[in-house]
């Protein structure tokens, strides 16, 4: 037999030749930079974090169950660790895990340190990682050091009762004391990373079939012209050259803006998109972003023409002067009455903040005002971008929100600044209730108040309790904190029973406040319930929009304080007031 035939044998009926494994970087590798998303979304690197003496990477997803056994440990050697200038990070791999399912697992394993996501998995190549939970250990001038387990004492099959070797403290312990590292590779026992797939499966979609109906229902909303988004999505050409952009934030679930953690709580509001409808928008910016064929296009939505998304109001007030807004800088908060005053009790259905100028207001709060002024009882409803406006009507089950006798409406607002003088005015709409009032609005304040936030600490928990006088049906919940706010989570402790999570905000955006409503009957609470909220603040110089990690933060209005808000919205359960309301004025008919 000749050499050629003795290949073609080989090759023919020869074991399978193995692909050739990717070249892992070496221990010892300089690595010159690293890219991940935060919890916001954000694009961050090494140099985010400033001078460290060491960095610990540990590589996780929310479903591998050695990453769950191993954070703790990791939480207890970054309490020993961090004083002496050594940065731990979990960076997250799980093509499936979103932002805030990230975001949710820190809370979860109480860990305090960075939970980013490597979205592309530049990090898992750059670092050379094949299994969750690897480690990683940087040196001062980014050579990889270390690389493999925290210690021998979990493993799939079965755990040790106790390490025998701590691999991960003692490679620390030799770099920080100047020593060779005496073992710089170990073997991780734990899941293998599966990578994202970029590939397109199924049919291919077209905007007109497909996306469109997509956008329509979730997006233009917003995105329309005179819309609080800074672009329209309302036909081909606008949402092709924003093909990428939108791939990405759909991606990341930052849009349609939405903050509550999937797996607790059902919301009536919830305006997530689903895993397929990600998909097809994902998959038709990936395949070429087809037209597809008009005369299968949806029709655009109508939107009301008066431009009051409660309808037509009943009453509109206006503020008597405009306000100016310089073309940069740090805007104080600005406080005003608005001209009217109610003569007689007054109920309301529906009630909306409507500035003219979107673009400058970043939020505004409104509240009754007596006699004895405003307080946290007072408050009545909110503006934000993206959020809604206050529509009773969408619980069905005759509520209205009542204004005492001879009481004001008073406005906090917000500006911003967008490079240029602007001038902004606010308007107020009113609705009255059209058919009789059963239950009446109302809420519960958390808010410690005297708070002080510790420098540089990137998770600061503060928590506020209250409880329940009554036996309520739970209506929604609504968070507030400023740019240190990380994230807040509401508990319900019925007597006698586990510790229920109501709202989980695993990634709280300063930029998006939304409230979280829940369908009238859905969530009953009786009397005696401790209602808790928890939040964490991240004071630390890798929070991007801290004015100041040195600094110990009160609690105070002005966004370089903090503040804690935790509004809890209900029924009397019991309550049923039959009360017929003039329609005209909003007020009673005796």
């Amino acid at each position: 037999m000749s050499i050629v035939q003795w290949m073609l044998f080989a090759l023919l009926f020869g074991p399978p030749l193995l692909a050739a494994e990717p070249v892992r970087s070496p221990v010892s590798a300089s690595i010159s930079d690293l890219r991940f998303k935060d919890i916001r979304g954000l694009v961050r690197s090494l140099d985010d974090f400033g001078k460290k003496r060491a960095f610990v990477f540990v590589f996780t997803t929310t479903e591998c169950p050695l990453v769950r056994k191993t954070i703790p440990k990791l939480s207890a050697l970054e309490r020993e660790w961090t004083p002496r200038g050594v940065q731990f990070v979990a960076v997250n791999v799980g093509p499936q895990d979103s932002l805030r399912m990230m975001a949710g697992q820190a809370i979860e394993l109480d860990a305090v340190f960075p939970f980013v996501k490597d979205t592309n998995h530049s990090c898992v190549r750059a670092l050379g990682v094949e299994r969750t939970p690897t480690v990683v250990v940087l040196d001062d001038q980014r050579r990889l050091v270390y690389r493999g387990r925290v210690d021998d004492q979990l493993r799939l099959g079965g755990d040790r009762p106790e390490p025998t070797r701590s691999d991960l403290e003692r490679a620390l312990a030799d770099l920080l004391e100047g020593r060779p590292i005496e073992v710089a590779e170990t073997p991780v026992d734990g899941c293998l990373i599966t990578s994202p797939t970029t590939s397109v499966t199924g049919p291919v979609p077209t905007f007109h079939k497909d996306v469109a109906p997509i956008l329509y229902a979730r997006c233009v909303r917003c995105h329309r012209e005179n819309g609080e988004a800074p672009f329209a999505l309302l036909d081909y050409a606008a949402a092709s050259s924003h093909a990428e952009m939108i791939a990405e934030v759909v991606t990341d679930e930052r849009m349609p803006p939405w903050y509550a953690h999937p797996k607790f709580g059902k919301f009536q509001n919830d305006s997530s998109l689903t895993r397929q409808e990600r998909e097809i928008i994902v998959n038709w910016v990936r395949s070429g972003r087809a037209e597809g064929d008009a005369a299968e296009a949806s029709k655009p939505p109508e939107f009301d023409q008066t431009g009051w998304r409660i309808g037509k109001p009943d009453l509109v007030i206006k503020m008597l002067d405009e306000h100016t807004i310089p073309a940069t800088g740090f805007v104080e908060y600005k406080h005003l009455a608005l001209p009217y005053v109610f003569f007689n009790e007054t109920w309301l259905e529906a009630v909306e903040i409507r500035p003219d100028n979107p673009a400058v207001v970043h939020h505004c709060n409104m509240a009754y005002v007596t006699t004895k002024g405003a307080g946290e009882e007072t408050f009545i409803t909110g503006y934000v971008p993206g959020g809604q406006p206050m529509d009773l009507s969408r619980f069905d089950n005759g509520l209205a929100f009542q204004i005492p006798k001879l009481a004001g409406l008073g406005l906090q607002i917000h500006y911003t600044t967008t490079g240029k003088p602007e001038r902004c005015k606010i308007s107020v709409g009113l609705r009255y209730p059209r058919r009789p009032v059963q239950k009446q609005l109302r809420h519960l304040l958390l808010d410690p108040h005297r708070i002080r936030i510790a420098p540089e600490h990137g998770a600061f928990p503060i928590t506020s309790t209250k409880t329940l006088d009554r036996d309520i049906s739970l209506l929604g919940m609504f968070s507030h904190m400023h740019v240190r706010g990380k994230d807040m989570t509401f508990y319900a402790q019925v007597p006698d029973q586990p510790r229920e999570t109501l709202l989980q905000i695993p990634n709280y955006n300063f930029e998006w406040q939304l409230a979280y409503e829940l369908a009238p009957g859905t969530k009953r609470l009786p009397k005696g319930t401790r209602v808790e909220a928890v939040a964490h603040y991240d004071n630390s110089a890798f929070n991007p929009y801290n004015p100041d990690s040195k600094r110990t933060v009160p609690y105070g209005q002005q966004t370089y304080d903090e503040m804690f808000n935790g509004y809890v919205f209900f029924v009397d359960e019991h309550e049923q007031l039959s009360l017929t309301v003039d329609p005209r004025t909003g007020a009673v008919d005796r």
